[in-house]
């Protein structure tokens, strides 16, 4: 939550249960996911998020530089989120600050949890997701669009990673906030999981819930997440038929080369 004052406080959710936005208290904003789209990554992709337009490129395996970083017995994760100045109607300021620094711990860290890293000795994976544009949850789009990277980089790991926030506001436990909820509600539960153990790899909370609520608003994050999920695993087929389809027309497209007119 941004500790915003409450004299202007707009109304969150109406006498039907709706937020400011029409949508339901368990609904998620539209999210729109594309996988690969960054030729010189070794994987990368897209997340549309409501108003949030998040980009996540990976390099490697590659050799861990310099060298005295280098575990010899794992592959290191490095990882880099970064808000672009224009992200936000207030121009950041450009370079890390503390929450970009948190952030890109704690995004390493859901990581390390999922990735073989075994597998990779004196190696690093280095994660870069860059906030193109903001409206609140773009720690999840974060994590959620470099999950789907990763796949696409074809590195080696237990699941996707999906993420998703839930909160409260007006008193009401909702997912998905955006600006004006994490701004003015009473408290906001980022969560990240491994679908297939529903596994809790990212957990933290801003504010204050009961512990009913905080129950409530978990289930709530975990239910979204399985849904983003879905869409993870969505655009990584869409990429990879692609890829089959641009393959084929490789095959079957004739040489017209001149050697082979003479």
């Amino acid at each position: 939550m941004s500790g915003i004052g409450m004299e202007n406080k707009p109304k969150l959710v109406d006498e039907n249960n709706l937020r400011i936005d029409g949508r339901k208290l368990d609904e998620l904003r539209p999210i729109r996911i594309e996988a690969g789209i960054l030729k010189r990554a070794d994987g990368s992709a897209y997340v549309e998020w409501g108003e949030n337009k998040v980009l996540a490129a990976v390099y490697g395996p590659r050799e861990a530089k310099p060298k005295h970083i280098q575990n010899p017995a794992k592959a290191i994760v490095q990882c880099r989120y970064n808000m672009a100045p224009f992200s936000v109607s207030e121009r950041k300021r450009p370079g890390p600050d503390r929450r970009s620094v948190e952030i890109s711990k704690i995004t390493g860290d859901v990581f390390e949890s999922v990735l073989f890293l075994e597998m990779f000795p004196r190696a690093s994976i280095d994660i870069f997701i860059e906030v193109l544009q903001a409206n609140a949850g773009t720690r999840c789009a974060g994590i959620t669009a470099a999950s789907v990277a990763l796949a696409d980089a074809g590195i080696p790991m237990a699941d996707l990673v999906p993420a998703c926030a839930a909160g409260k506001i007006d008193g009401k436990i909702a997912v998905d906030l955006k600006k004006e909820e994490d701004n003015y509600g009473e408290a906001d539960l980022p969560v990240a999981i491994i679908p297939r153990t529903k596994e809790i790899v990212l957990l933290q909370m801003d504010g204050n819930m009961s512990e009913t609520e905080f129950e409530t608003a978990l289930n709530m994050a975990m239910d979204a997440c399985m849904k983003i999920y879905e869409l993870q695993k969505d655009a990584l087929k869409r990429k990879y038929i692609t890829d089959q389809e641009v393959d084929a027309e490789q095959v079957e497209k004739p040489n017209t080369s001149r050697g082979d007119n003479q």
